[in-house]
């Protein structure tokens, strides 16, 4: 192991806002999605203090499956299934429709927790 010295530089890059893109995944807009989401649910399971037995019961999954998700392994979930999580947690989902802010080919999908 190698010590520092002050006078060393360290590299340091600014994110793109996006550490999935930052890291090269091919799919990084919608692990960024995903992440959020998940992120929220994982929220409100601590808020609520479910255990995992009880969110997997209220959610329809196995606890195996809400352990990987909390863990951030959720590749195999769709959005749609974590909004119905959400939505089963007792919150509101809104989708918001509406004009780009600037020209661009295609339009994004953000996540906004309110």
């Amino acid at each position: 192991m190698s010590k520092h010295n002050a006078s060393e530089k360290i590299a340091v890059y600014t994110g793109s806002g996006n550490v999935y893109a930052d890291l090269g995944y091919p799919d990084a807009d919608e692990m960024q999605v995903k992440a959020r989401l998940v992120a929220k649910i994982a929220e409100i399971i601590q808020r609520r203090d479910l255990t995992q037995i009880e969110a997997a019961k209220l959610l329809g999954l196995t606890q195996p499956k809400i352990s990987a998700m909390l863990r951030g392994r959720f590749r195999g979930f769709s959005e749609r299934k974590l909004i119905d999580c959400l939505t089963s947690l007792g919150s509101d989902v809104q989708i918001v429709i509406k004009e780009p802010t600037r020209r661009r080919a295609n339009g994004k999908l953000t996540v906004v927790v309110a």
